[in-house]
């Protein structure tokens, strides 16, 4: 048990240094400008609940991410999902997805839709076995610019399918919603000029 929880962290932590290391070498080829242009880093964090075939329960977690836009629309997206609450014979999932982040249009409303992958552990009942298996996620959601580097994850929705899972067809389903800390802050709304009278 020990063990996992430790490789676990190292992947989670090998999946943020990534995103750190492309923003930073993106970054130093896109200079920002005050209508916030240009790359950044963001962390966040939120609440899910997560539907699962598997029992037929809905799972309550947290999960943890980051953006790592290469512009102010296009951008990767890791994310580490860790549903442990609400569980039946200590059932649980956890899913750790990368990929490609879209939005739609810029400004104080931001909506989006993003397309991850990755890997997804399955502990069965009573902790008896675990499984591995490959993730594909298609998602959705609503960002809300609260200010030039905080923002909340109103709602964000994915769909999972894991392929070639132990008892046949999964795809668990989930709402998330949260708040995100952009790191290399970028002027979002630019404050009016004052004229000198």
């Amino acid at each position: 048990m020990r063990t996992r929880i430790v490789v676990n962290l190292w992947l989670l932590l090998a999946v943020l240094l990534l995103g750190v290391f492309t923003v930073q070498t993106l970054h130093a080829q896109a200079l920002t400008t005050a209508s916030g242009g240009g790359s950044y880093l963001a962390l966040g964090g939120a609440v899910t609940a997560t539907r699962t075939p598997y029992g037929s329960r809905t799972l309550l977690g947290g999960l943890v991410y980051t953006d790592s836009n290469l512009t102010p629309r296009v951008g990767l997206e890791y994310e580490g999902r860790f549903l442990r609450y609400n569980l039946d014979e200590n059932v649980s999932q956890t899913s750790y997805l990368a990929g490609a982040r879209v939005v739609l249009w810029r400004g104080r409303t931001q909506p989006y839709v993003k397309f991850m992958a990755g890997l997804g552990r399955m502990t069965f009942p009573f902790h008896y076995a675990t499984g591995s298996y490959f993730v594909v996620a298609p998602g959705a959601g609503l960002d809300y610019a609260l200010s030039d580097r905080w923002t909340a994850r109103v709602v964000d929705i994915e769909y999972q399918d894991w392929t070639g899972f132990s008892f046949g067809s999964m795809q668990p389903y989930g709402i998330s919603s949260g708040l995100r800390l952009r790191l290399n802050g970028i002027e979002l709304f630019p404050k009016k000029m004052r004229h000198r009278h």
